[in-house]
């Protein structure tokens, strides 16, 4: 059975957001209770939780989901795939092996669980430019690609973020629609290959099936025949 994609583990994002606040307001606690006349255990217990909350926010998920990318890399590999084509979006790594129509993919919400799927599972891919307004205000702050698995599962992958918009013509949105279109592309030819392999296995079991039928039916004649001659 195919593994369902979860782009967000809920418990992660959570205990992400809020476990850092958490420990912060118990050790300001404690430290209102013990060290009322500051001191080394006043520092300890409120400026200390502070700054790992902030490096933890700043730096810890990005550092998890680098090591699990490398992960999933290898992983991929190791099954004997080849990464013709990887993007490292924000919050989401894609990898491609072409060829084989497989897709690996990893996301900054649920870091723990990597996919490997068959680009046929792959209903569709297309570009969003983040086109929007009229006249000289018609520009864009947000280039992505997306593909929707299973029907029903949209995964957007920017290629381009700006807090300015940016006209259309500007070379930062024109390079960020050039990736998201190879992406495109590259996904579209594997899914192909993809849904031809599925089809060269249906047709090597049917024909399995097939000649496994006649095989029974050339015994039975055989038997048959043994009986007569008997």
């Amino acid at each position: 059975m195919e593994p369902k994609i979860q782009k967000t583990n809920i418990l992660y994002a959570l205990g992400y957001i809020f476990a850092p606040i958490i420990i912060c307001a118990l050790c300001y606690s404690l430290c209102y209770l013990c060290f009322r006349d500051g001191g080394v255990g006043a520092v300890l217990t409120t400026l200390v939780p502070s700054i790992l909350a902030i490096l933890w926010w700043t730096f810890g998920g990005s550092f998890i989901f680098k090591q699990k990318t490398k992960e999933l890399e290898k992983r991929f590999e190791s099954e004997g795939y080849r990464r013709n084509q990887t993007f490292y979006g924000r919050g989401k790594t894609v990898t491609l092996d072409v060829e084989k129509g497989m897709m690996g993919v990893v996301f900054f919400w649920n870091p723990f669980e990597s996919y490997i799927l068959p680009t046929s599972r792959i209903s569709r891919a297309w570009v969003d430019d983040g086109r929007g307004g009229v006249g000289f205000m018609e520009g864009s702050s947000r280039v992505s690609f997306l593909f929707t698995i299973d029907q029903n599962i949209d995964v957007r992958v920017d290629t381009f973020t700006s807090n300015q918009r940016f006209r259309m013509d500007d070379k930062h949105i024109l390079t960020g629609i050039s990736k998201a279109d190879l992406m495109v592309k590259n996904i579209e030819e594997a899914r192909k290959n993809s849904n031809k392999s599925g089809k060269s296995a249906s047709s090597q079991k049917s024909a399995d099936k097939t000649t496994d039928k006649s095989s029974d039916k050339s015994s039975s004649a055989d038997k048959a025949s043994e009986k007569s001659d008997k």
